[in-house]
């Protein structure tokens, strides 16, 4: 009784030094887990911008060469391949260590860093609407960190089962099933192939693989720690999912660029990408559940300023516009003239005359 009269009276129980230890402990494993996961996310995403500049150099240096080799039997193109991998890599570990809503936004990194590698290693140029867009995406990456949900939760196989099951995803789900199969009719019945159908389909499964990518990285984190969940049944039910939504993601988001311009669809996939990303985050994994009002706002702010540079950055991006070349024959005794001959666009010889 002494004892505990000694204690000052504005100090409980719940105060104790051993107590207030133990949470500011415990708050700082989760900012470290935050850090780690920008930190791999970022790296991920810049590693990824190399590998596609890696990429575009081989095809641009093979087409110059007379009788060019297959750009599958390029080293370089192997490399950038395996870059791309390791950055990938990167950005599915990110999702066990940082919120979901955090991690899908920062894929801009990958838009500013292969606009700056560009510049620099292929030797495009550069606009002043590239400077503001990247300023911009800039500007919007620091609002999303410092304002992010520092919700960095363990997840178990038993969270991701009461997630799954919790009203707000089942409504979610319902509606997203809905919208997806009025889509799917819209493009395959009605022939309706305009960029936002497509693109809206990605970002429909793009809500599943973020959710899944999360519960499987999630999941592998806490059995590399000792807490064994790859013997549950909802981590392959996950991996299933992931597996799925990454595939037809992939389909349709090939089709969206063999219709349009890399410009239009690099911009409004990242902005529908993120989009569902988010939504995904805040609905099954609750991660704004205690978000003060401003860093809502902030956060939203953030994401706006990321959209608008991501937009100016990947739509004034110069085109390549090749002047097509013709052969001027003249008039030809006793012959009918062809005096402009049009070469292919893909190939390095003007062309022959017709038989």
């Amino acid at each position: 009784m002494e004892s505990m009269a000694s204690l000052p009276a504005n100090l409980t129980l719940a105060d104790t030094p051993e107590n207030s230890t133990g949470v500011t402990s415990a708050w700082s494993d989760s900012h470290k887990n935050l850090i780690f996961g920008i930190i791999l996310s970022i790296a991920g995403s810049f590693l990824i911008s190399i590998s596609l500049n890696l990429q575009k150099y081989t095809h641009v240096r093979l087409a110059q060469k007379q009788d060019p080799l297959p750009y599958y039997k390029s080293k370089l193109w192997w490399c950038g391949v395996l870059l791309m991998g390791i950055g990938e890599l990167g950005n599915f570990a990110a999702y066990g260590f940082a919120p979901a809503t955090l991690i899908a936004p920062l894929g801009c990194v990958a838009v500013i860093g292969s606009a700056a590698i560009s510049v620099l290693f292929l030797k495009e140029s550069l606009r002043a609407s590239d400077v503001i867009g990247g300023t911009l995406a800039v500007t919007g990456t620091y609002l999303l960190v410092t304002f992010s949900p520092n919700v960095s939760q363990d997840i178990t196989a038993l969270k991701v089962e009461r997630y799954f099951v919790s009203w707000q995803f089942l409504l979610y789900l319902i509606l997203e099933v809905i919208a997806f199969c009025v889509l799917l009719y819209v493009y395959k019945k009605k022939g309706v192939n305009h960029i936002v159908v497509l693109l809206l389909l990605v970002a429909l499964l793009a809500s599943v693989a973020v959710i899944s990518v999360k519960a499987v990285a999630g999941m592998i984190a806490m059995t590399l720690k000792g807490d064994m969940q790859l013997t549950y049944a909802i981590f392959y039910v996950m991996v299933v999912a992931m597996v799925a939504s990454c595939a037809f993601q992939v389909k349709f988001l090939n089709q969206a660029m063999q219709l349009y311009n890399a410009t239009e669809v690099v911009p409004i996939n990242y902005v529908f990408f993120t989009t569902s990303a988010i939504l995904a985050g805040i609905i099954f994994y609750q991660e704004f559940r205690d978000a003060a009002l401003l860093n809502i706002f902030m956060f939203i702010f953030g994401c706006l300023l990321s959209f608008l540079g991501v937009f100016l950055i990947a739509r004034n991006q110069e085109k390549q516009t090749f002047q097509e070349p013709y052969i001027n024959f003249g008039e030809i005794p006793g012959k009918e003239s062809v005096d402009k001959i049009q070469p292919k666009s893909n190939s390095i010889t003007y062309g022959s005359l017709l038989n």
